[in-house]
């Protein structure tokens, strides 16, 4: 039947509401989407359902207080949140830490790195329906939250590193655990790659899928893997180096085609060179202190608390009043597991910081939603959304 003006069939535009309670979105984000049938024409989104003021709680706590809720903020990868934090404070402080603490805070951040990673790379797998890959990674994911139980207590919510260095030393048990990851993880990785790098389904829902080009990528703010994906070779830890990474080996994976399936490749690469790192590490790491000798911002042993005198008292001292920061203002950034993570901080020389604001990779990042959306069917969403990995606990800070 030829066509005329009364048999073209034509859809209208329509607005799609996508969460905040939708279990493909990471979290509590709220996606504005306007369809042309099946495909995209726009794609806002809606943040701010999950807000703490975690930057304005900052400036009503002690410097040292304010580390349990950078915890909170990608509560996925919690010791590059504490690491962000506390060195932007030592550089207000202008003091170095010792030599050990910095060897077990590369260690601590890069196994953070793996965590942050294996979770999302299996929740985007059991977002375009892969189920078992994501109880694997849960699997492999526990081997590092057990290290991190050993290493300070906690599984998820660490508060392990202070100002001054770290709140435990790295003991021999926890040097054989991470031995024991380094040992079992590199057959698990191969295996993952088994399951999805050749797996036709994964390679359609994701090759080609959410394009940006390297120089779209850094005009829009993106960061981390992502940014890397698109070929821009930037990485703080190698670009602006702090802590030891000067002093191991390690590459920096970069993608080719800025799309879903490049960003995955790159989170898969990372990790093997995040093992690569912690090996180095383990094995350069020297003795001696675990915290700066610096009584106003380092409080006592806690042994020595119940049995001298002196150190109740400076105990207390520490608790109750924190320490005093010199005036000035700084910016620190980290390469954190999605991205730059940075800190800024104004101190008006009291105890706590007069203003703070954080400068954080998941919220950065969804700047590009919508141009990596546009043109894409309704299902690729998904898969963008995933491939950035957002954690709303950072996103709504």
């Amino acid at each position: 039947m030829p066509d005329t003006k009364d048999n073209i069939i034509t859809t209208q535009e329509v607005t799609l509401h996508m969460g905040p309670q939708h279990p493909s979105t990471h979290g509590v984000l709220h996606l504005i989407l306007d369809l042309q049938g099946e495909r995209i024409i726009n794609a806002e989104a809606d943040i701010g359902y999950l807000h703490r003021g975690t930057e304005k709680l900052a400036e009503n706590l002690f410097y040292h207080q304010f580390v349990p809720y950078t915890d909170r903020l990608d509560y996925m990868c919690a010791m590059t949140n504490n690491l962000a934090y506390v060195q932007a404070v030592e550089k207000l402080l202008d003091i170095e830490i010792t030599e050990r603490a910095k060897y077990i805070r590369v260690i601590a951040s890069e196994l953070s790195r793996i965590a942050g990673h294996l979770l999302g790379v299996g929740a985007w797998a059991v977002d375009l329906g892969a189920m078992t890959i994501l109880l694997y990674a849960i699997r492999d994911r526990e081997i590092v939250l057990d290290i991190f139980e050993s290493l300070c207590g906690a599984r998820m919510t660490l508060s392990y590193l202070r100002v001054g260095g770290v709140r435990y030393d790295f003991t021999d048990k926890v040097k054989e655990a991470c031995n024991n990851l380094l040992e079992v993880l590199p057959k698990r990785l191969d295996e993952y790659e088994t399951i999805l790098t050749g797996n036709r389904i994964w390679i359609q829902r994701n090759k080609g899928v959410g394009v940006i080009s390297g120089e779209e990528a850094v005009a829009l703010g993106l960061s981390g893997p992502s940014l890397r994906a698109s070929g821009v070779k930037w990485d703080i830890r190698k670009d602006e180096p702090y802590l030891v990474y000067d002093r191991v080996d390690f590459d920096v994976p970069v993608g080719e085609n800025g799309d879903c399936f490049d960003r995955y490749l790159v989170r898969m690469a990372e990790m093997r060179q995040s093992m690569r790192i912690i090996k180095q590490c383990l094995r350069d790491m020297p003795e001696g202190p675990f915290n700066v000798d610096i009584p106003q911002i380092v409080p006592p042993k806690k042994p020595d608390v119940y049995s001298n005198m002196e150190a109740l008292i400076h105990h207390f001292k520490y608790v109750s009043t924190g320490f005093k920061v010199p005036k000035g203002e700084v910016y620190s950034a980290i390469e954190a597991p999605k991205g730059e993570l940075g800190v800024y901080i104004v101190s008006d020389g009291s105890e706590k910081p007069y203003r703070l604001k954080l400068r954080v990779p998941s919220f950065m990042n969804l700047q590009t939603v919508n141009h990596m959306s546009k043109g894409r069917y309704l299902a690729d969403i998904v898969a963008i959304v995933s491939s950035l990995d957002p954690v709303f606990g950072e996103c709504d800070k």
